[in-house]
C-alpha cells in the first residue's frame, strides 16, 4: 500500500473511532465533537461558537434512566393519556386548521388524526414543548455510553441549523432527547424533512403550525408512510385463533385473517389483498387491533410499544372510532417480576433485550416463543402463570 494511501486509511479509522466513542472527561469529549465537527467542513470559528455554552445536564440522565410511564400496561397507558380534553382540543384544531390538515393529506398521504395524535401526545399541542436545552441535552445523551450512536450525529446536524440561523446553542430548548417543536423532531430530522409551511421563508417547528403539522408529514412519509393507507382498526378475534400467529412478526393478508375468523368490531376493514398482523396488546382476553404497515412507520418516532399502540389507536379515536373493547385480561407482572422474568428467559437461551422491566418487542418474542415450547396459549403476554412455569 503507498504511504499516501496509508495515511488516508489510518486518518479515516481514526476518525471512526472518534465518532464512536463516548464516556471520559466531558470536556475532552467535548473537545473530539470540535474536532470532528471541523472535520466534517465546518469552519473553526463557527464550531467554537456552537460549542461555547455546552456542559452536561444531569437533569437530562435523570430523565433518560426515569421512563417508568412505558412499563404502563396498554389500557392503562391509553387511558392516561387520552383524556376528553384531548380528544376535544384535537377536534377543535382539526378544525382551526383544516387546510393545514388537507394539504397533509394531499401532499404526503398522511391522515389528520395520525398528526393530531403526535401533536397532542408529544406537547398537549404546542403547550409544552419542554424546557431542556436541546444542545446540552443532546451532548450529554452522546456522552453518556447508553445510546450515544442514536444522538452524536443530531449534534452536527444542529450545526448545520445553527450556520442557516434556526438553531440558537444558547437559547434552543425542547424534550429531554433532543427533540425540538411542537412534534418533536430531533434535528437532523429538522434538516432532512423540515418544510416552511406557512411561506415565510424559514422552519420553525416551536411557533408556527404549518411548519410543525407539514414537516411532521414529510418526516412520516420519508420513513416509510404508505399515502392514505390505513395503520391500524380494531378487530374481534375467535377464542380458538392461533395465538402464535399474532404479533408483529407475523403478517397475512386481511382475507386471511378474516378466514381465521377476524373481524371488524366497527366500520369495515380495508382491502382484502393488503398485509396486516394482528396484536394482542395485553394478551388473548384483551383488547384486540388488525395493523397495517402505515403502524410500523410509528416506531421510527417512538419505540415503545404501549406508545406506539396508544398513538394509533388515539388517531383513530379522533377520526372517529369508538372506545376500544377492553376486555379482561389477565393481570400483568410488576416491574420487579418482569426483571425477573427476563433472567429466566435469558437463562433458558431467549433474547429479551436486556433485563429492563419493560416489555419490549425483544420480551414480546421471547415471552411467544418460551408459550409455545411451554405449550401456552402464545399471546406474548407475560402473566404470573409463565413466570411460574420458567
Amino acid at each position: 500500500m503507498r504511504l499516501p494511501m496509508l495515511a488516508a486509511v489510518l486518518a479515516l479509522i481514526a476518525t471512526q473511532a472518534a465518532a464512536q466513542s463516548c464516556g471520559g472527561p466531558f470536556n475532552a469529549f467535548v473537545a473530539q465533537l470540535k474536532a470532528e465537527a471541523v472535520q466534517r467542513g465546518h469552519a473553526q470559528s463557527t464550531v467554537d461558537s456552537f460549542f461555547r455554552t455546552a456542559q452536561q445536564d444531569q437533569r437530562v440522565l435523570r430523565a433518560d434512566r426515569a421512563q417508568g410511564i412505558f412499563r404502563s400496561e396498554f389500557t392503562d397507558f391509553a387511558r392516561r393519556l387520552i383524556s376528553q380534553n384531548r380528544l376535544t382540543n384535537g377536534r377543535r384544531n382539526y378544525e382551526r386548521y383544516r387546510s393545514v390538515f388537507d394539504r397533509a393529506q394531499r401532499e404526503y398521504g398522511v391522515s389528520p388524526g395520525v398528526l393530531l395524535a403526535l401533536w397532542g401526545f408529544e406537547t398537549d399541542y404546542g403547550a409544552f414543548q419542554g424546557d431542556y436545552n436541546t444542545l446540552n441535552a443532546l451532548v450529554t445523551l452522546a456522552h453518556d455510553c447508553r445510546r450515544p450512536q442514536l444522538f452524536r450525529p443530531h449534534i452536527f446536524a444542529a450545526i448545520s441549523l445553527y450556520e442557516r440561523g434556526a438553531f440558537d446553542p444558547a437559547t434552543t430548548t425542547g424534550a429531554w432527547a433532543g427533540e425540538i417543536g411542537m412534534v418533536q423532531m430531533l434535528p437532523r430530522d429538522i434538516l432532512e424533512s423540515g418544510v416552511d409551511g406557512d411561506g415565510d421563508g424559514r422552519v420553525d417547528l416551536r411557533r408556527s403550525v404549518p411548519d410543525a403539522l407539514l414537516s411532521g408529514a414529510n418526516m412520516l412519509r420519508k420513513l416509510g408512510w404508505r399515502p392514505n393507507q390505513p395503520w391500524m382498526h380494531e378487530v374481534s378475534v375467535p377464542a380458538d385463533l392461533d395465538w402464535s400467529q399474532t404479533g408483529l412478526r407475523t403478517e397475512k393478508s386481511v382475507a386471511e385473517w378474516q378466514r381465521l375468523g377476524v373481524r371488524a368490531r366497527h366500520g369495515s376493514l380495508p382491502s382484502g389483498n393488503m398485509r396486516a398482523s394482528v396484536i394482542v396488546p395485553q394478551g388473548r382476553r384483551g383488547p384486540a387491533f388488525m395493523v397495517f404497515p402505515n403502524f410500523r412507520v410509528l416506531f421510527e418516532w417512538n419505540q415503545s410499544f404501549v406508545y406506539v399502540v396508544t398513538t394509533g389507536y388515539f388517531a383513530t379515536r379522533l377520526e372517529g372510532a369508538p372506545v376500544f373493547d377492553a376486555g379482561n385480561p389477565e393481570p400483568g407482572l410488576s416491574p420487579d417480576q418482569m426483571r425477573e422474568l427476563q433472567r429466566r428467559l435469558t437463562a433458558r437461551g431467549y433474547n429479551t433485550g436486556g433485563v429492563t422491566g419493560i416489555l419490549g418487542a425483544n420480551t414480546r418474542a421471547a415471552v411467544q416463543d418460551a408459550q409455545r415450547a411451554l405449550g401456552l396459549p402464545a399471546d406474548a403476554w407475560p402473566t404470573r402463570a409463565l413466570l411460574d412455569r420458567l
